[in-house]
């Protein structure tokens, strides 16, 4: 294993990091809804923090916080609209 790939395992620290992980991270297809806005939700704290730790990304790490976010959104919607159609 070598160093870039072991440095690229843990905690992100460049917006190229936060992707990998993130894919890695990804659930399946048919995963529960609760499993994607977890995720989502998740992505969007990533995706923050690399806007702090990798300057020369913080504009694009912040869109797609924001992306994400919108992702999340849209999922707690639906688990709502679920809810509300007992």
């Amino acid at each position: 294993m070598t160093a870039t790939t072991t440095a690229n395992r843990g905690v992100p620290h460049t917006l190229m990091q936060a992707h990998e992980e993130l894919v890695r991270a990804r659930p399946c297809r048919k995963a529960s809804l609760s499993v994607w806005l977890s995720y989502y939700q998740h992505s969007v704290a990533v995706y923050e923090q690399i806007a702090k730790t990798d300057p020369g990304h913080e504009c694009e790490a912040l869109y797609w916080a924001v992306r994400e976010r919108v992702h999340a959104k849209g999922i707690e919607a639906r688990i709502r609209g679920l809810g509300s159609a007992k």
